[in-house]
């Protein structure tokens, strides 16, 4: 099986003029082979808020995110998965330079953005059935949109009797949704702060990373 991880850092508020977006958004796809690898991501996950992070905040729904943990929490939990197999793929939005047709619809906006980066993960060694888990952020209609639309551009490159599953879950209840988080925001972190100490932890397990820039004529694509 293959599962697949998705989810973000920043936001796509465009008003620079009277708030503070982000000046990037980035999505991160966390891609793990095989039912034991899956299962070895999770329990390092567990294992970091049992021993980091419970014995601090030990009330509410605790849960690992890159930008409420310290660089000891990161190096940590990177020493605990660091040999297991998987990949990574980054798509960034570089806000400033995104053209204003773009702002409305930020729901496409953002559907196209996960599209270019679940591109980039390789379907050809799937045998037996596709997991995606997303963060439960968007409201039903949204679900079904973004579902839909996932569906339409990856089912021409995976095979036909391979099932593809879209799951919308909290994060807290996913363990790889928390380690997706954990990678957005370095990737995230690198482009809004040029800080690359926890990107360069994890660099060795990018497989793609890019930087989508929609010019005017770009814009008409997505």
């Amino acid at each position: 099986m293959l599962y697949l991880y998705l989810d973000e850092s920043g936001d796509l508020g465009f008003d620079f003029v009277n708030k503070k977006p982000s000046g990037f958004f980035t999505i991160c796809v966390l891609v793990v082979k095989g039912r034991e690898r899956d299962l070895g991501l999770g329990k390092a996950v567990r294992a970091v808020i049992r021993r980091k992070i419970y014995p601090k905040y030990h009330h509410g729904n605790l849960e690992l995110k890159g930008n409420m943990v310290s660089p000891e929490t990161r190096r940590y939990f990177f020493s605990l998965i660091s040999r297991i197999e998987f990949s990574l793929h980054f798509v960034t939005l570089d806000k400033k330079k995104t053209c204003a047709g773009l702002f409305a619809d930020k729901e496409r906006l953002y559907n196209y953005i996960a599209r270019m980066a679940l591109e980039k993960v390789d379907f050809r060694e799937t045998a037996i059935r596709v997991i995606m888990t997303v963060d439960k952020m968007k409201p039903r209609q949204g679900v079904r949109i973004f579902n839909a639309y996932v569906l339409q551009h990856l089912k021409a490159r995976i095979d036909p009797q391979v099932p593809l599953e879209i799951f919308h879950v909290p994060s807290q209840e996913s363990p790889g949704l928390q380690a997706a988080d954990m990678f957005s925001w370095g990737v995230f972190r690198k482009y809004e702060r040029e800080d690359t100490e926890w990107y360069s932890v994890f660099s060795g397990k990018i497989g793609s990373e890019s930087v989508y820039r929609p010019v005017k004529e770009e814009g008409r694509a997505a």
